[in-house]
């Protein structure tokens, strides 16, 4: 039936075309027929403003060109009826054909329904998290964790060669603090932290003190005689590696498993830094001026220049992003997707202005911001962490609601919308809790098969469905949820929108409950036994790909 939705496209095309020609005008080149789903059953099951988007150019009322082009299309094959609604949409409704067509095209394609090839086998690089290795991954950052797997999968079902990275921010003055936190604890564990003073812009988490005891028992007092400055480096190191542990495990606990973990060390390590300086100054956007090396920011729209590398020889942050911008380039992405937190909105203009100073495009360059997020129980913010310190952690929101629950509430708004994250609702087995509804709908089918077959009813041929036996709303509009698939994952992709799959598995989940409450499977006479239970595997298949999308499970009971 997705096949149809271009038919019909072409149908509504070839009509616009004859107006036109009547009316001696032409169709304009960029006229692209628009489809959507109307938001009401009495719509009918396709919407189209193609009378809108013409109105001005065939000086027409929207309502009446809207009359003329349906009046040259006929209401035959798979279309049943054409209605015109103000202020001049056209609304098709689709013989009961479609019903059969879409659950077997479902049943058919499987695992594989809903996938498509608009990312071409083109390279995609999304970058995500990519949190200082400072301390354990806290709520935003699961957040972000969630967003940017979801995304990920989407893209690779929709046809792109997906690699996920992490960057690792190991350098810069936070590492420093980092290792004179441990340093201090350290210090703190032998009865000398008088020698050590916590510095004042350390991390104070009970993790750095498991840490640091971790390092005692390595070292015993080996490190107490010798100068701060000459093992404060193996501090930093121990605890940054200690952290990235953390950091890995409890993403990979949360189903985040990436490609690369790219480490910021590794620019300074190789040529990239000057070679990029290089690049830009030969493109005339970097400068030198007071011993510093400077980027022409004002030129796109910046209040000032900035410093790429100071007069001591010191690159700054700015100058790794830079970098690492090329290096993403130098290794062949088509399209890079940068997954950050909101409050890194005022960067993004200056890392396009450095996209075009590299010369590349810049629609190969998307950001996706993530909105922070509030964590209640029972609508009563929840304090800090007594673990991290300042902040509640991924690890503890896992080990109370799940990975699946939390996954789900991660992605369940838009990205940029602020989310209230309610740790009882998230445990409540009820309709309440949105990822167990879309999974007790799953669960429920499963039970539909496992009796059909204990009856034995095995299940039928998609060639055994009889659509005009299928006349109750409930059944029409499960099977339009089934069919509208492919579109969600297509409009995730091209938008990067992944709650749309969490909008539309909580969408076909409350359709299919509503069927399943509205009418029996089985037990039914033979062929609408048969016709039901092909529409029940269908939205088997929808439900279960949607969900693997998200990362969840799809439980066969529960």
């Amino acid at each position: 039936m997705y096949d149809k939705k271009e038919q019909l496209a072409l149908l509504i095309h070839e009509a616009v075309r004859e107006v036109a020609s009547a009316r001696g005008l032409s169709v304009p080149e960029d006229f692209t027929v628009l489809l959507e789903r109307p938001r009401r059953d009495s719509q009918g099951d396709w919407a189209a403003n193609a009378a809108m988007q013409l109105a001005k150019v065939f000086h027409a009322r929207p309502l009446d060109l809207a009359n003329e082009i349906a009046s040259r299309i006929r209401a035959e094959g798979d279309i049943a009826s054409v209605d015109v609604a103000p202020p001049g949409f056209l609304n098709f409704t689709m013989t009961s054909d479609w019903i059969g067509e879409a659950a077997a095209r479902a049943i058919k394609e499987g695992d594989r329904y809903g996938s498509g090839e608009s990312g071409a086998g083109r390279r995609i690089q999304v970058e995500f998290v990519s949190a200082n290795p400072t301390g354990p991954i806290h709520l935003g950052h699961g957040r972000g964790a969630a967003v940017g797997d979801v995304m990920s999968s989407v893209l690779e079902f929709s046809g792109w060669r997906v690699e996920r990275e992490y960057y690792i921010n190991d350098a810069g003055n936070q590492m420093e603090n980092l290792g004179k936190s441990t340093q201090s604890r350290y210090f703190a564990l032998i009865g000398r932290e008088s020698e050590a003073p916590f510095p004042e812009d350390g991390y104070p988490g009970s993790y750095i003190d498991d840490i640091a005891k971790k390092i005692y028992d390595d070292h015993g007092l080996s490190l107490a005689g010798k100068p701060l400055a000459e093992t404060v480096g193996l501090f930093r190191d121990e605890t940054c590696g200690a952290v990235m542990n953390m950091i890995r495990r409890d993403l990979a606990d949360f189903g985040v498993n990436y490609d690369v973990w790219f480490s910021e060390k590794s620019l300074y390590e190789s040529d990239i830094v000057p070679r990029t300086i290089k690049l830009l100054k030969e493109h005339g956007f970097a400068y030198d001026k007071e011993d510093a090396v400077w980027f022409r920011s004002k030129e796109f729209g910046d209040d000032k220049d900035r410093v790429l590398v100071r007069n001591n020889g010191a690159p700054t942050y700015f100058t790794s992003d830079i970098a690492y911008l090329q290096d993403k380039y130098e290794r062949g992405f088509d399209k890079l997707v940068y997954v950050w937190g909101a409050d890194h909105h005022g960067y993004v203009p200056r890392v396009r202005s450095v996209n075009k100073a590299l010369g590349a495009k810049d629609e190969s360059l998307e950001f996706m911001l993530i909105q922070f997020v509030s964590l209640l129980r029972d609508g009563v913010p929840v304090s800090m962490s007594k673990r991290a310190g300042t902040f509640i952690t991924l690890r503890e929101v896992m080990d109370e609601v799940g990975r699946d629950a939390a996954r789900f509430s991660f992605v369940g708004r838009k990205c940029d919308s602020h989310l209230e994250f309610d740790l009882e609702v998230a445990k409540r087995t009820s309709s309440e809790n949105p990822v167990y509804y879309v999974q007790y709908a799953h669960a429920r089918i499963c039970s539909i098969m496992r009796e059909a077959e204990s009856r034995g009813a095995p299940m039928p041929s998609s060639g055994e469905m009889d659509a005009s036996l299928l006349t109750d709303p409930s059944e029409a509009r499960l099977a339009k949820e089934i069919l509208r698939f492919p579109e969600e994952v297509q409009k995730a992709a091209q938008n990067l929108e992944p709650h749309r799959i969490a909008f539309y598995a909580s969408e076909i989940a409350e359709a299919f409950h509503s069927f399943y409450n509205s009418k029996k499977v089985l037990g039914e006479a033979e062929g609408v036994m048969k016709s039901r239970l092909l529409l029940t595997a269908a939205a088997k298949v929808a439900i279960a790909n949607a969900l693997r999308l998200l990362g969840i499970s799809a439980p066969e009971r529960m």
